[in-house]
């Protein structure tokens, strides 16, 4: 089961509340925060909202995702 990408619309960074990208991170699917540049991984097409799991990367790693 693929990741719906109209969840995008209704759905938000948790900490901020700003926008979230659709995004390849390390070879997986991923929603990226740029404003807070936390990455929220995917299990089994579901997106894991939780600022404990998320990850962080640089401004250049945050560059190349949207680039890509």
């Amino acid at each position: 089961m693929a990741f719906d990408r109209k969840l995008l619309d209704v759905i938000a960074c948790p900490v901020c509340k700003g926008k979230l990208l659709f995004a390849q991170h390390n070879d997986a699917d991923a929603l990226v925060c740029r404003f807070d540049r936390l990455v929220y991984p995917l299990k089994d097409s579901i997106p894991v909202l939780l600022e404990e799991q998320a990850s962080s990367i640089t401004l250049e790693q945050l560059e190349a995702l949207k680039k890509g």
